[in-house]
């Protein structure tokens, strides 16, 4: 698969495009992009784009297939692998960066201010 990194610093592939060679890198890169957390742009084969958030695969034959809200659209669009020239990972990636250590310090930073915030409602009360 043959690839544009624009994003060097982060393991997300934000800002990557994904050229697909073989149905098998076509695979691939739907796979990736089934777990990125932000919006795609697909090149199809006749030279159209689609850019949305892609929220199913099914990539069992006879009819392997993306489903993807279009960007502005509600409605959910099915687009079949073997339309995919390509497939960019244009959107913000909401997911990187986060972590559950990254989840656990802010929780315990959230705790700590509420256990703060009780001991002086208590000491005003005079309670504490």
């Amino acid at each position: 698969m043959s690839n544009v990194a624009t994003n060097t610093i982060s393991s997300s592939p934000q800002g990557m495009t994904f050229h697909c060679q073989s149905d098998q890198e076509r695979i691939e890169a739907i796979d990736q992009a089934f777990d990125y957390r932000g919006d795609i742009t697909l090149t199809l084969f006749n030279g159209s784009t689609l850019e949305g958030y892609m929220f199913n695969r099914t990539s069992r034959p006879p009819h392997p297939h993306i489903q993807m809200f279009l960007k502005g659209d509600e409605k959910q669009t099915i687009v079949p692998y073997s339309d995919i020239q390509s497939v960019a990972f244009s959107g913000k990636d909401t997911a990187d960066g986060k972590s559950w250590q990254s989840w656990m310090e802010k929780k315990d930073a959230e705790r700590a201010l509420e256990i703060e915030r009780i001991k002086a409602e208590g000491e005003k009360l005079g309670i504490l």
